[in-house]
């Protein structure tokens, strides 16, 4: 079974190229879903977290409460919570790619913004990082999410850059105003039929 690291910027294109990796009977696993999950059932990961930032993050069922937690890491404290974080996502993600392994997927894609950072693009034997124009993905995450151009240009802008994601990928996925969704997913879906 073949292992990818999927990442890229925001608002880039990885969910159509996941979705294509999906019809090819990959496994996808999103590491800020695996994240929010262990947030909400994995003790040991939660008793770690209010050691660190105290128990004014939890909410009144004793439950972390993501947007408390949020206001105690950011700005300055977020290399402690990755840090605090980490070993437990990577368990998580290390045990649903031995369950993939074992239904007989052909592969398991890890869809992941800090792929590289994280440590998980070590555990791929192949990384993709999927790129598109700036102004595009401006665009894009202001119709998905609802927000402003000067908020979405925030976000985006706090993102490694492109040069970041070329210099650490085997491979990248160019997603352009020409584009169509259907073209794009039709070229991610090329690509992984021959990584397969």
């Amino acid at each position: 079974m073949k292992i990818f690291g999927i990442t890229g910027p925001t608002g880039a294109g990885k969910t159509t190229a996941l979705n294509a990796l999906r019809a090819l009977g990959a496994e996808v696993l999103d590491a800020d879903a695996v994240y929010h999950g262990l947030l909400l059932e994995n003790e040991g990961m939660k008793e770690a977290l209010v050691s660190a930032f105290g128990t004014d993050i939890l909410a009144e069922q004793g439950k972390i409460d993501r947007r408390k937690l949020a206001g105690a890491v950011y700005p300055d404290r977020l290399g402690e919570l990755n840090e605090l974080t980490h070993p437990y996502i990577m368990a998580e993600l290390d045990r649903r790619i031995e369950l993939a392994r074992r239904e007989g997927r052909p592969a398991a894609a890890i869809d992941a913004i800090a792929l590289v950072e994280s440590g998980a693009g070590e555990k791929c034997d192949a990384v993709v990082s999927v790129l598109a124009p700036e102004p595009l993905r401006v665009k894009r995450i202001m119709a998905r999410d609802g927000i402003d151009e000067a908020y979405a240009l925030r976000r985006v802008r706090a993102q490694p850059s492109d040069e970041f994601f070329r210099s650490h990928s085997d491979y990248v996925l160019e997603n352009t105003e020409m584009d169509t969704p259907e073209t794009f997913a039709s070229r991610a879906k090329v690509l992984f039929e021959q990584l397969l």
